[in-house]
């Protein structure tokens, strides 16, 4: 028994530095992409409440998968509001669910970078070209989301987060979706580890909107997501049903719109 304990304590110590690790260059890569202007304006943005970019997008697109089987596991932030006292932090509300299992939780968002994208897309046919925006935003950091200790099958969310959001032309901020109908459309994306109070083994857990960050042959969609089909019947079926023309495509989609944080 004290083997095996020894042994799960050494694979989640080593399922945590790799997590730590590919946070770390994950960050590093898009701090050194020359996409983006090499100062850090976040302080531009610490007056500004940025809480609405992790809260709009319908929770039917946002996907995320738990463990190397890529299990689909549900996150829905409820409420998301900025720290009165850190200018960079944002609290945060939510739930989970995998499988019919749901948990709530609380965490935090911190911002550590925000790079100005060098060149402002106009959009997919030049749909925002004559509209003022004034720049694209790349925002990069950390969060730590703990789920509630007396539920079941409940841990601790932590990792590294991306998120892109505009200016325009009335000094607003805007969840970037400037280029919402090009192939590979993402934002929010959020990778790192889910860690069990149990003990038992740390799992990789990665979700975001409209694509996962570092889903391998999991999605083999071109233009959009589209989970393969070796990994349907681990609570994917819906999502392949919901927009296709097959017999199922509209009990699917309405299992896809179902509000199952309420």
């Amino acid at each position: 028994m004290k083997k095996l304990l020894i042994l799960v304590l050494l694979i989640n110590l080593c399922t945590f530095a790799k997590a730590q690790t590919e946070a770390n260059r994950l960050k590093n890569q898009e701090l050194s992409n020359d996409r983006y202007m090499a100062e850090d304006v976040k302080d531009h943005f610490k007056g500004l409440d940025l809480s609405m970019l992790w809260t709009i997008t319908e929770n039917q697109f946002i996907y995320g998968f738990i463990g190397n089987e890529h299990q689909r596991i549900y996150i829905k932030f409820i409420k998301v509001t900025k720290s009165p006292s850190k200018a960079h932090v944002y609290e945060v509300f939510g739930k989970s669910m995998v499988k019919n299992n749901v948990c709530d939780f609380h965490g935090t968002i911190t911002i550590t970078n925000i790079r100005k994208v060098k060149f402002t897309s106009t959009g997919v046919d030049n749909e925002y070209k004559n509209k003022g925006i004034k720049g694209q935003y790349r925002t990069l950091g950390d969060y730590n989301f703990a789920e509630n200790k007396t539920q079941p099958h409940s841990g601790i969310f932590k990792g590294h987060f991306e998120t892109n959001f505009y200016v325009d032309k009335n000094n607003n901020v805007n969840y970037d979706a400037l280029e919402k109908e090009a192939d590979g459309f993402n934002n929010n994306q959020f990778a790192g580890i889910w860690i069990p109070y149990n003990g038992k083994t740390n799992k990789i857990c990665n979700w975001g909107d409209y694509r996962i960050l570092n889903s391998g042959d999991f999605d083999g969609g071109a233009g959009e997501f589209s989970p393969t089909d070796k990994y349907l019947k681990l609570g994917w079926q819906s999502v392949r049903d919901a927009y296709g023309n097959g017999p199922n495509a509209k009990a699917a989609l309405k299992a896809e719109q179902t509000k199952w944080w309420k």
